[in-house]
């Protein structure tokens, strides 16, 4: 299939990625800057790297999952990069960097003759785990099928389409849509348990009705009301995916209402909570201001 498969990026969403991938190719090199999470994966069978480069020399195919658009540049193109590497072909960037950024990696990959194939993912660190994300992956009909054995053990495919940058659009797209319920959802059942409904009720009505969606359903129940704010994505991380999304709707001339009031909250809990803080802890923001809790006590 590949001459080598390695794997950058061992986080939160990475590691169990790449262990899967490891379980459908049974060889893996790994990198990361921490020494642990690299540990963690030689003990589970994958092969340790010494640097980006090295790896880039060594497999054909690179998988990359890493937090923010500099990070992803800086190892795709910067100086020790994936781009230095002499056997590298395929590099499939499974990270959330915006449109423009992919665009840009792509152009310099291009010209060392390797295929850029953004395929940014969605669906959290239980579908990381169990192979149900959603893959949007924009690359040539002819790549995709190449990939698609691997990617499958990610989760479901969807072909975007062939321009560079489209799957980070998708992605831009749908977390837009899932910090904007989070956030309208936190205020809606702050509103209800001021007024003295009960918030397991107040769910079960929004599920069976038309207000339900991915907040209500999902986060609400399992981190949410048990007060475990768990969920696996960091509030940082949602920050930023929503102000790349108005970044780029800003460059193609979309004019967004809704949008830049979501992304003030999701500002507001990075400067109240931290920006490591689990994303499913905005609550607290309208929570403070209310003077109500939403949840178990204690």
């Amino acid at each position: 299939m590949f001459d080598g498969v390695g794997f950058i990026g061992l986080g939160k969403m990475g590691s169990p990625i790449a262990m899967r991938v490891l379980k459908k190719t049974g060889e893996l090199r790994v990198f990361d800057v921490r020494k642990a999470a690299t540990e963690q994966c030689a003990s589970l069978g994958a092969q340790l790297a010494d640097s980006v480069t090295a790896l880039a020399s060594q497999c054909e195919l690179i998988f990359i999952s890493l937090p923010t658009p500099e990070i992803v540049r800086n190892v795709a193109i910067g100086e020790g990069g994936i781009v230095s590497g002499n056997k590298v072909r395929m590099l499939v960037d499974l990270s959330t960097t915006g449109p423009r950024t992919s665009v840009q990696i792509h152009e310099v990959l291009k010209q060392r003759g390797i295929e850029l194939i953004d395929a940014p993912v969605s669906g959290g660190v239980a579908g990381a785990m169990n192979g149900t994300l959603a893959v949007m992956v924009a690359g040539s009909s002819q790549n995709v099928e190449r990939l698609r054995e691997l990617l499958a053990v990610i989760g479901r495919i969807f072909h975007v389409g062939t321009k560079p940058g489209l799957g980070q659009t998708m992605k831009l797209c749908n977390n837009l849509l899932s910090a904007s319920v989070l956030a309208v959802s936190s205020e809606a059942l702050v509103m209800g348990v001021k007024a003295g409904l009960e918030p397991k009720m107040m769910l079960d009505v929004i599920n069976a009705g038309s207000g339900r969606n991915s907040a209500t359903q999902d986060k609400f129940p399992r981190s949410i009301l048990p007060r475990r704010f768990d969920f696996g994505f960091s509030t940082g991380l949602m920050y930023k995916d929503v102000r790349l999304c108005l970044e780029e709707a800003e460059f193609l001339g979309v004019q967004m209402w809704v949008a830049p009031a979501v992304r003030q909250l999701w500002l507001q809990a990075c400067l109240e909570l931290g920006e490591h803080s689990d994303f499913t802890a905005i609550v607290k923001c309208v929570e403070r201001l209310a003077n109500v809790q939403v949840g178990a006590v204690g």
